[in-house]
């Protein structure tokens, strides 16, 4: 018997059917779920929630809306309220034996989530605006949950009492009034970057106020969620100690054994440690099973161990880098979806609901506006700035809806009140951007920047100087000379007045982004610094006086009624703390006062890990380590960063963050004729090798091209290139130059009130020796290079050139005028004093002067007018390169010629090979001329870039006309030459170039 069940049991072993898997190609439904394997309706959820959700965020992102709006919303969408309302879509995608599998996820995410909200909370905000932060959280608390209590108890007779008799009115007015009290903290920072108001008084009050608005709102939350678990108020008693208790022990004990540990694993230097992370997420669930095991919801222990993660040297925002991206893309839109299922505005279906759910979202902004607004003015802010603060708090967000989430889970909320709460946290969240944005524009905020230095802004000070003979030794003074003799005479002065003539810009701005762009702001950086300033030749002298000469002239006119200090050394300080030796004393003639500010970009992006870099890095840029090898740089070199700042912004809005910059500090310098910002480009794939030229084509200038990488490369190659081991690393380098060439372009558009220098360090080559002094590739003496054919860059640009040429630090530049003529030489030439003549006469009938600088639609007047504008600057040149100092830096010279970016090639080569044996380095300086140009020329760099295939025919022309719309015809040129030198390509503002 037993050997025949045996023999039973193993044939139907062996003949029992495999369980089906062949799903979709076996004609099953792939919706129908199966509590055994419950993945596949899982991910056909997930798919449908995030996409949903990315597709209203991208339309709400127009609205500057911030994403919890999208992803309630699309909830919203999936749920009864529309989609629902679809036969069978409920059933086959949500059905109701799913959700506890999709729940159990969401709340995985949710409470990483509250982790992720705790590592964003800094304590120390509170403390720096203790004060202010405090009187404001608790006005944004105490009116919003009077009159939530208020509230209540129409909504709880009404709405509660019939549905569900048994709920108590306590716990239900405990959730409502926190519902009413809560701001989103998390939602809150997005706005406040968004809006640009992080480095704002009411920004930083906003954010310091809303940091102890979340603590108690979480605290009070916790209390509700023990009142409603607990059976009587003692055992609520004994819930809310063991919270207690659990609090201090992770915000003591525990919080120094993670610091401990974090120490220990390096993970403060080097960021967390795959010890520390697995550490750290023992903690975060650990405290939630423990918060969720005495009847306290497990998010409050995600909140609570998220305050105890260390944040020094950015820990905190570090570990939220490698959490951040899964939680938001994937657990937090199934929460908000959860939500949205459970929110049904349908029920919503009489006047009498629709009234009370007004006055529920209309009583809740009351509360939060004028609470908050009113603690504000008591805090001292003014009306407008006050008004701007209560809008803020106002703001509820997912905070709220998980609040809301909580009381619907615990059946203090029916489904008819939680939809209308839930419309009213969307209503309030959704007009606080635009509510702020009208009320608090960007000229009425007053942003936290420390004052200018008061030595680089103030006039010079009486210095307390001595001096010290060869013959007397130091510390015996001798008496200065008065004899007029010596002084300056008739000839020097008027040489003197002539050194003025040269337009000299007194403000430079520079700007940061990437480590690699470093180098060529500091090649420019070195160039533009002032040295001794030039004295002319005492009368009669045949050669020009020595620098220790010239210094005792100048400083025995002053120095006898300024008193003297024997116990100081040999040294005299001038007010710009420079210094000069010379034999009678030691001395420095004193160079025009240079105010120099840094702006540093970041790009903002979605993520959580990056709004805390931007609060961190808004309220002091001493942090940044780029602004500080900057400011390095600069003092080695004898130079001071007056100003700098942190802007921690979109892509899109850098140029407006750049010319908002700009713009502010340009008001603060005394004197000087504008503003010039510099800002770094390298062109695309300009480590890659250039293509070989097609058989039979000629490089222009009639040489053969120099094996340097092209920098055009990356956008011009042919189609039919081959790819080689380089090919990604190109495609990646090109990119990024594209994203970088944009915000170039957005800069030269928005930029009417300051100059704008696009600074291309020049590419390394071994085909020309590199000066062991050299940095980022140029010299620090190199010769400049400047073709000028004319219009409001070139003419800034010249200026530019003068201004560098008479800094005293033997810079040479060669200078040559382009003018174009048809190519039988029938061309207009230079245009003399009849040809001024004539132009200025037309002027006079259009009623025209003669000089200013114009960008309208061009015309014939408006093209006179610059001619005349470049010949009076071509003579005022002219005249200074007579006489020194120009006249041993700039060389000039006039070439005519009917193709002139050929010619500027042609030049450049030229020049090129003449220096090849010498450590001398070229500099190239260029007006962009993309307004205004006298010229077009367009049509003869198209042939240039037909003859190095990169026409229209190959692949990459369109990618070339975004970068001549960059750089303009004249650089693209210079570009496609492979010349490897580096270049500095200036636009006029719509005041300069004049």
């Amino acid at each position: 018997m037993t050997s025949m069940h045996l023999k039973s049991s193993l044939f139907h072993i062996f003949s029992r059917e495999a369980e089906d898997q062949g799903g979709l190609l076996s004609g099953k439904d792939p919706t129908v779920f199966n509590p055994k394997d419950p993945l596949r309706l899982w991910i056909i959820q997930v798919g449908i929630i995030v996409g949903m959700a990315q597709l209203l965020s991208l339309l709400l992102k127009k609205l500057r809306q911030p994403k919890v709006i999208a992803e309630v919303i699309g909830g919203i969408i999936l749920g009864p309220t529309a989609m629902g309302r679809i036969p069978g879509f409920t059933q086959h995608i949500f059905p109701a034996i799913s959700i506890p599998y999709l729940s159990l996820v969401a709340n995985i995410g949710l409470v990483l989530f509250l982790f992720l909200v705790g590592l964003e909370i800094d304590i120390q905000s509170i403390r720096k605006n203790a004060r202010q932060s405090i009187t404001i959280s608790l006005g944004g608390i105490l009116l919003p949950f009077g009159i939530g209590a208020g509230m209540s108890k129409a909504i709880y007779e009404k709405f509660v009492v019939p549905v569900t008799p048994g709920t108590s009115f306590g716990h239900f007015m405990l959730f409502t009034c926190v519902a009413y009290s809560i701001t989103a903290f998390p939602v809150l920072c997005r706005i406040l970057t968004e809006l640009k108001l992080l480095d704002t008084t009411v920004g930083i009050c906003v954010l310091s106020a809303g940091v102890g608005n979340d603590i108690v709102g979480w605290t009070l939350l916790a209390l509700s969620v023990a009142l409603v678990n607990a059976g009587s108020g003692l055992t609520a008693l004994y819930i809310l100690l063991c919270c207690i208790g659990w609090t201090i022990f992770l915000l003591f004990p525990v919080k120094k054994l993670l610091y401990i540990l974090a120490r220990r694993t390096g993970s403060i230097e080097s960021g967390p440690t795959m010890f520390f992370m697995t550490v750290s997420m023992l903690v975060v669930f650990g405290s939630a099973f423990f918060t969720d095991a005495i009847g306290v919801h497990a998010i409050f222990g995600g909140f609570l161990a998220g305050l105890i993660i260390p944040r020094e040297n950015g820990l905190a925002i570090a570990l939220t880098e490698k959490l951040e991206d899964m939680v938001t893309i994937i657990f937090l839109p199934l929460y908000f979806t959860l939500s949205g299922l459970s929110t049904n505005l349908g029920l919503l279906d009489t006047g009498l609901i629709w009234g009370y759910t007004i006055g529920i979202i209309a009583t809740a902004w009351f509360g939060k506006f004028f609470g908050a607004s009113i603690a504000a003015r008591f805090a001292g802010f003014k009306s407008r700035e006050a008004a701007t603060i209560g809008t803020l708090m106002s703001c509820k967000g997912l905070v709220e809806l998980i609040v809301l989430n909580v009381g619907l889970d615990a059946g203090i909320l029916s489904q008819r009140v939680f939809s209308m709460f839930v419309l009213e946290a969307l209503t309030l969240t959704f007009f606080t951007t635009p509510v702020v944005v009208s009320i608090y524009p960007p000229n009425r905020r007053v942003r936290i920047t420390s004052g200018p230095a008061k030595s680089a802004l103030s006039p010079p000070d009486t210095a307390v100087m001595s001096e010290t003979t060869l013959e007397s030794g130091p510390g015996l003074m001798s008496k200065p000379s008065t004899d007029k003799s010596e002084s300056l005479s008739s000839e020097d002065h008027a040489a003197s007045d002539r050194y003025k003539e040269v337009e000299r810009r007194n403000h430079f701005m520079v700007v940061l982004d990437k480590i690699e762009h470093l180098s060529g702001i500091m090649m420019i950086t070195q160039l533009i610094r002032p040295g001794p300033r030039y004295v002319p030749p005492a009368a009669g002298a045949t050669n020009p006086r020595s620098l220790e000469q010239v210094t005792s002239t100048i400083m025995e006119e002053d120095i006898a009624s300024r008193p003297m200090d024997p116990q100081n050394d040999d040294t005299l300080h001038t007010s710009f703390g420079q210094e000069v030796t010379s034999p009678a004393y030691t001395a420095k003639p004193p160079a025009p006062p240079q105010f120099l500010s840094a702006l540093r970009l970041i790009e903002l992006s979605d993520r959580t890990s990056a709004v805390m870099k931007s609060t961190i890095l808004a309220s002091s840029s001493s942090i940044d380590p780029l602004l500080g090898i900057f400011r390095t740089f600069a003092e080695l070199n004898g130079m001071k960063v007056n100003r700098s700042g942190v802007a921690v912004r979109s892509l899109e809005d850098w140029s407006e963050s750049v010319v908002e910059y700009a713009e502010d500090r340009s008001e603060e310098i005394p004197g000087g004729s504008g503003q010039l910002v510099f800002v770094n480009w390298i062109p695309p794939a300009a480590i890659v090798q250039p293509p070989t030229p097609p058989a039979g084509v000629v490089v222009p200038g009639g040489t053969p091209t120099p094996n340097i990488p092209n920098p055009f490369e990356g956008l011009f190659k042919s189609s039919d290139t081959s790819a080689g081991a380089g090919a990604e690393s190109t495609e990646k380098t090109s990119s990024s130059s594209n994203v970088h060439s944009y915000f170039a372009r957005s800069l030269f558009n928005k930029a009417h009130d300051v100059d704008v220098a696009l600074v291309i360090p020049p590419l390394i080559s071994s085909s020309f020796s590199q000066p062991s002094n050299s940095i980022g590739g140029i010299s620090e003496k190199p010769l400049i290079f400047f073709p000028f054919i004319g219009g409001p860059d070139d003419r800034s640009a010249l200026e530019f050139v003068g201004q560098i040429c008479s800094n005293g630090r033997s810079v040479k530049a060669r200078v040559i005028r382009i003018i174009r003529e048809e190519a039988d030489g029938a061309g207009s030439g230079e245009g003399g004093d009849e040809h001024q003549d004539t132009i200025a006469s037309v002027f006079a009938a259009q009623g025209l002067t003669v000089g200013s600088t114009m960008y309208g639609a061009p015309g014939t007047a408006t093209r006179l007018q610059s001619q005349t504008a470049d010949n009076m600057i071509w003579e005022k040149y002219t005249n200074l390169t007579k006489s020194a100092p120009l006249s041993n830096s700039i060389t000039l010279s006039t070439l005519h010629t009917s193709t002139p970016l050929r010619s500027i090639i042609s030049q450049l080569d030229t020049l090129q090979h003449s220096l090849s044996g010498s450590l001398e380095q070229i500099l190239i300086v260029l007006g962009r001329s993309r307004r205004m140009a006298v010229e077009s020329h367009h049509s003869e760099l198209k042939h240039l870039l037909e003859e190095y295939s990169y026409g229209s025919g190959s692949g990459n022309a369109s990618v070339a006309q975004e970068v001549r719309k960059t750089v303009g015809d004249v650089a693209s040129s210079v570009l496609l030459s492979r010349s490897g030198a580096g270049m500095v390509v200036i636009q006029a503002g719509s005041s300069g170039g004049e």
